[in-house]
């Protein structure tokens, strides 16, 4: 009987996740909502205290992940190439696990940002950032990566490029997401000239 209602409520989560996604946490109403899952208004509180906190477990889901794979690559005493490629590959992986989440961290960090509640996306996006920068900087410490370009701007471009691509690409049996994650690591490292 347990799983019953934390079935509901992760129906519930993802419905609402993909109305925030698509019209933003403030323009997304309870009531649409709950039209959404199939249930009144009032029921929904029997799952969640409020709006904020759907959104809030929404994100907190992505970071908790995010977080876990970013460990397991900085843990990892791999190359700068392959370091790279594996937190290339675990964004996408958690991109395609929580494609909602990153939309609603992108699209609404600003007004969530403004709320008590969401405190911790400021040091979510440090944490987010410096494990970004760990690998970038160790990969031109090591003479892998041109020391000539700005880590800070190179890592706004891969972050970009990876989590943006939940809203274009859709992995298949000939193109998973390892592909792309390996032919990202390319593009970036290598460049487009030919060899």
């Amino acid at each position: 009987m347990a799983r019953e209602p934390q079935a509901r409520r992760q129906v519930i989560l993802n419905r609402a996740a993909a109305l925030f996604a698509r019209k933003g946490v403030a323009a997304t109403t309870v009531r649409e909502i709950a039209l959404e899952v199939g249930i009144l208004s009032g029921s929904l509180y029997h799952h969640f205290e409020s709006k904020e906190a759907m959104v809030d477990e929404i994100i907190a889901s992505f970071l908790e992940d995010l977080r876990a794979r970013y460990k397991a690559v900085l843990a990892s005493d791999a190359d700068p190439r392959t370091r790279l490629h594996d937190l290339v590959l675990a964004s996408l992986d958690v991109a395609e696990a929580h494609p909602h989440a990153i939309e609603i961290y992108q699209n609404e960090l600003n007004y969530l940002s403004q709320l008590e509640r969401f405190a911790y996306l400021k040091n979510a996006g440090k944490e987010v950032q410096s494990t970004w920068l760990q690998v970038i900087n160790a990969g031109i410490s090591a003479g892998a990566f041109r020391a000539d370009l700005d880590p800070k701007i190179l890592y706004r471009l891969l972050r970009d490029a990876v989590w943006l691509s939940v809203r274009w690409f859709k992995p298949t049996r000939d193109y998973p997401i390892s592909r792309l994650a390996q032919e990202c690591t390319s593009l970036f490292v290598d460049g487009l000239a030919a060899r």
